[in-house]
């Protein structure tokens, strides 16, 4: 007897309120799982042993006279509890993460096993310095690649994310301005419509004050405008843009708003979160840059997601170098020392902004990753990333709207103007997980109307991207085709679309047991 194999429909099998509901709760090889106060109880552990005879209390009369109201679960439930959660995340390690602007790609797991080797894994920040040369040598290392791949000429490494890192970047600009004696007067910052939201929050949190700059039909920076707002130039402070840009294009009048931002006086911040997308190809410090983070949770493959741990180092300009923050490592030739004091030598640092030297486990992970790839391997990072961005592009562009004419950068950019009266972005999203994928980042940025933004990395087959377009032109064409079915989309998810506006304002936190149920009085 043979097998014949039945096509996937283009439509969800379950749909509308037809949808199939089990007795169990579980969907196929997908088991339901309570909340682990649900499923445990005060009464129960996983190990019972007798109280030790003999023992003293050593609590001096504090000890606990109520139970902690924590659940109590056997071996396998704990186990089964944990696995069944774990079933549910979605992973790189599962599928293509499209997320736009966050570069969720791969980790090698050469990486992995290069930040657990003893000496790097396990030394302390408060070690004396004499015993942790080898972990100052890589710092030292790191730094030298990073300010060879940007063409600067000195480098922050203790800042801790990517916001950190602008925050870092902005307070240097700040300190070069008071030193120039123009801090009370130079305060405004340019930040174009499509920059990251960190941008304009970073420089307010520094004193500045934001100018937003309008994007012109090719999504960069209207030039124009630009120039309007340079017309007066004696509170110019600087500009904080992304290149590439977040609607994923390269600026192409950057050598010019860098002349036009130094003529007035001011400093050029580049994000440099979208640096995987010309690392080995360009170099910030040519383009005119005075400091740019980069997340080497990001272009050098360090984990990315959960809250961190990331990593943001700034390199910064000729102008800007003498203000960095301490610690900093510092070559002597026969050994390594780590400044710690913004006294002496770095007595024009603007002070501290971490405890201690920053994300040790991230810089052996990047550095894993520089020697592991070489320089022509770094090149290839960043023409691999643009070319799997324009193959989706070119893929889905008969069925999707790009928001703009063109090769795209990094990662490609859609509007909804392809959908149906009353089918939204959000629906296609919702959709997407019926088809086995996290979506794409949503709704930004704020300069496309609906905007649908794809970022497959350099790490993805052609194989991959075919699967993920596959799925995609078959939503994008209900979606044209006004298949109201989406709107009531995810229908093979754990739970199905939630409401997420109430989730967001009136979330709930904690879980509060059921009141027991009243003895009736005989």
């Amino acid at each position: 007897m043979t097998m014949q194999r039945i096509g996937r429909p283009t439509a969800p099998i379950l749909g509308g309120g037809n949808a199939m509901e089990t007795r169990s709760g579980s969907r196929g090889l997908q088991q339901r799982e309570d909340l682990i106060f649900e499923i445990g109880s005060a009464d129960k552990t996983g190990v019972d042993l007798p109280a030790p005879a003999g023992r003293k209390d050593r609590l001096g009369g504090v000890a606990r006279k109520v139970d902690t109201g924590l659940p109590g679960l056997t071996e396998p439930e704990a186990v089964r509890h944990y696995m069944r959660l774990s079933q549910k995340n979605y992973a790189i390690d599962l599928g293509l993460f499209p997320l736009g602007s966050c570069t969720m790609k791969h980790n090698p797991r050469l990486n992995e096993k290069a930040a657990r080797i003893p000496g790097f894994a396990d030394i302390h920040p408060m070690q004396p310095q004499s015993t942790v040369q080898g972990a100052l040598e890589l710092i030292d290392e790191l730094a030298t690649w990073l300010t060879t791949l940007t063409g600067m000429p000195a480098v922050a490494m203790s800042p801790k994310a990517g916001a950190h890192g602008e925050l870092c970047g902005m307070l240097a600009i700040r300190e070069a301005l008071i030193a120039r004696g123009e801090a009370d007067t130079r305060k405004r910052v340019l930040v174009p419509a499509s920059a990251h939201g960190t941008n304009p929050a970073t420089a307010i949190q520094c004193g500045f004050v934001v100018d937003e700059i309008k994007a012109d039909a090719r999504g960069r920076v209207d030039m124009e405008d630009l120039r309007g707002k340079l017309e007066d130039t004696h509170d110019v402070a600087g500009i904080m843009l992304t290149n590439p840009n977040t609607c994923g294009l390269f600026e192409t009048d950057i050598r010019t708003i860098a002349d036009l931002i130094h003529d007035a006086g001011g400093y050029f911040y580049c994000d440099g979160a979208n640096f995987n997308a010309i690392v080995g190809r360009v170099r910030p410090g040519d383009l005119g840059v005075d400091a740019m983070h980069i997340n080497l949770h990001k272009t050098f493959s360090t984990p990315h997601g959960g809250g961190g741990p990331g990593s943001g180092p700034t390199v910064l300009s000729e102008a800007l170098a003498p203000y960095a923050p301490v610690p900093y490592v510092v070559n002597e030739g026969d050994g390594f020392r780590l400044i710690e004091e913004a006294e002496g030598e770095a007595a024009e640092s603007f002070g501290r902004m971490v405890a201690f030297h920053g994300q040790m486990g991230m810089f052996v992970r990047a550095l894993a990753y520089m020697l592991s790839h070489g320089a022509d391997g770094l090149k290839q990072v960043a023409e691999d990333a643009v070319l799997n961005a324009n193959y989706v592009q070119a893929r889905l562009k008969d069925v999707m709207t790009p928001a703009f004419d063109g090769y795209c950068m990094h990662e490609a950019l859609f509007s909804d103007a392809f959908t149906a009266d009353g089918i939204e972005t959000i629906d296609i999203a919702k959709a997407l997980i019926d088809e086995g994928y996290h979506p794409m980042t949503m709704y930004f940025p704020l300069v496309v109307h609906g905007a649908m933004l794809i970022e497959p990395t350099e790490t993805e087959s052609k194989q991959e991207l075919d699967r993920f377009c596959d799925a995609l032109i078959g939503i994008a064409e209900r979606a044209a085709e006004g298949d109201e079915s989406l709107k009531g989309a995810p229908y093979l998810a754990p739970h199905s679309r939630l409401d997420e506006t109430q989730a967001a304002r009136k979330p709930i936190l904690k879980w509060t047991p059921p009141a027991p149920a009243a003895i009736a009085a005989e």
